[in-house]
């Protein structure tokens, strides 16, 4: 629906509350005294509230508005999330693990999405720079322990994280970075502990 001005929504909110105490809707001329403004500019409020779909009215009926979106009714809240943040990973320790964290976030939708497992990770460096990955983001994570070719994963190498592009080769796996400057990671096996999700910056 088409968003209503101010005076729109008194309007509509005048005649939500009008009918639930009333048991019928109020006539233009009632609402115009409510208002102390004149017939045709309520009646000008009510047509533009027709054509944004929040009213209908028979022209030739008293007391035939009725309302079709109340405009009482709240929002949904928006999703938000407690995302553990991690920091340097201990060796032999569980990802997740309590050694590895350094607090939580709060994150909203559409960063986070009801029913899934995340984490977030602070980037450091300037492999990623190309994907538009840069040192002091942070990158939200989506667990998961598969991914395709071309998404851009976290991974365990010999107990160090490392966030880079997934390439599933003939003989051997590529983590490849978006840096002209750094070489690719070659491994026959690698642990994937999420994919990236959303990337979160900061500015100072």
């Amino acid at each position: 629906m088409k968003k209503i001005t101010e005076r729109q929504k008194e309007v509509l909110t005048y005649i939500s509350n009008y009918t639930e105490e009333n048991s019928y809707p109020p006539t233009v001329r009632e609402i115009s005294d409510h208002f102390g403004i004149s017939l045709k500019a309520i009646q000008d409020h009510i047509t533009a509230l027709q054509k944004k779909g929040f009213l209908s009215q028979c022209q030739n009926r008293s007391r035939s508005i009725r309302v079709l979106s109340d405009p009482r009714e709240k929002e949904p809240a928006l999703y938000v999330g407690k995302i553990p943040l991690l920091g340097t990973v201990a060796a032999g320790k569980p990802l997740l693990s309590e050694e590895n964290l350094d607090g939580y976030v709060n994150l909203p939708e559409p960063f986070i999405r009801p029913g899934k497992s995340y984490f977030a990770l602070k980037v450091r460096g300037q492999s990623m720079i190309n994907a538009g990955i840069l040192d002091g983001d942070l990158a939200v994570i989506e667990q998961a322990s598969v991914a395709l070719d071309g998404q851009i994963i976290v991974a365990v190498i010999d107990d160090a994280i490392t966030l880079k592009r997934y390439y599933k080769e003939a003989q051997r796996i590529r983590l490849q970075p978006e840096n002209p400057d750094f070489k690719p990671i070659y491994c026959t096996d690698v642990r994937i502990v999420g994919i990236l999700s959303n990337i979160v910056r900061t500015y100072n």
